[in-house]
């Protein structure tokens, strides 16, 4: 029996129509798919930075400690401290860059990731979702941390300061593009209601 051929399966190609309103209702108008790996990069590459300077500063201050007792005293001596003291500079350095890079991406990645989420669960996106997607880092960051209920409510109430000041921030963008945020439209809705109740008692 001959073998029956296998159907072509159909593959989906959006338009470009549809490739410009998927970017055009994206938060930041850009793609979950690229601005989620992009704010991870971001995230590490501020961390390497930031890591870098205090890991080198640290690293410095401790090979200095180490070696106060024993100052060399001839010009090779002090070449050959100078060297070993760069490359503990560099190491110490490298070394906390990557770990509070890391550190950064993997919550930078979470955070975005949880608020794409509440994105596709509420069906809309806004200032909500980014608070709520902030506040569930910041416990799952106690959490693994093993933090005390102060150093919890501590790291939660920096959590929803920066997922109000960065939901508010995309909140602004999505409405100077001409994207709908649903509470405002609902205080909008409200605010007509008042307005026209207004002017039928006047």
């Amino acid at each position: 029996m001959a073998a029956m051929a296998k159907p072509d399966r159909e593959t989906w190609t959006p338009t470009r129509e549809q490739y410009e309103q998927l970017w055009k209702d994206s938060r930041l108008s850009i793609p979950p798919l690229i601005r989620i790996p992009a704010a991870a990069i971001t995230a590490f590459s501020l961390g390497m930075t930031l890591g870098l300077a205090h890991g080198s500063k640290m690293a410095g201050l401790r090979f200095r400690a180490e070696n106060a007792h024993r100052l060399p005293t001839s010009t090779t001596g002090w070449y050959l401290y100078h060297k070993s003291k760069n490359y503990h500079l560099a190491y110490g350095g490298l070394r906390e860059g990557a770990k509070v890079g890391a550190r950064l991406s993997v919550l930078s990645t979470a955070m975005f990731c949880t608020e794409n989420l509440f994105d596709v669960y509420r069906g809309t996106k806004d200032l909500f979702s980014t608070v709520m997607a902030s506040l569930a880092v910041a416990g799952g960051f106690s959490f693994w941390n093993r933090f005390s209920a102060a150093e919890t409510a501590r790291t939660a109430r920096k959590g929803l300061m920066f997922g109000i000041a960065y939901g508010a921030i995309q909140d602004v963008i999505s409405l100077a593009k001409g994207r709908q945020v649903e509470y405002v439209n609902f205080i909008r809705r409200q605010i007509g209601k008042s307005t026209q109740l207004q002017e039928k008692t006047t």
